[in-house]
């Protein structure tokens, strides 16, 4: 069986990279794999989009300098898609998770929240809005 970028829930949908060096990650992610960058706006930051031609992959930013100076390395995010993101939220806690970000909206994108399951791992979760059209595993 193949692994599967899905589109409904359940399906991993959507990867962060909080990078050190945004700029040189975009670079070496456009080389490796050929992925394109948008640079976007949202929640008063810039982010920027990656797409393998017309398909959204992903996005990369830049680690804010008070995460560098403690030592916050370059991480990714992957992004598991729901079709409720509170309801996920309050399921998390009452399966021994917790939730480290509260649901939040993400300009025109989604709903999503950061959890932490019982073994330490961290997974975002994600509930596309219902206006985005993309074509990826958001809408």
């Amino acid at each position: 069986m193949a692994f599967s970028y899905g589109q409904g829930a359940g399906c991993f949908c959507w990867v962060d990279l909080a990078a050190g060096d945004a700029r040189r990650a975009q670079d070496f992610y456009g080389g490796l794999f050929g992925w394109t960058a948008c640079e976007d706006r949202a929640n008063g930051g810039v982010f920027t989009r990656l797409a393998l031609g017309n398909r959204e992959v992903g996005s990369v930013y830049q680690l804010q300098r008070a995460h560098l100076e403690r030592g916050v390395p370059s991480h990714w995010t992957p992004y598991v898609r729901v079709d409720d993101i509170d309801a996920a939220t309050r399921q998390t806690a009452a399966l021994g998770g917790e939730v480290m970000i509260a649901p939040v909206t993400v300009a025109d994108m989604a709903r999503i929240a950061i959890i932490v399951d019982p073994v330490g791992a961290h997974l975002g979760l994600w509930q596309p809005l219902p206006q985005t059209g993309r074509r990826n595993g958001r809408g």
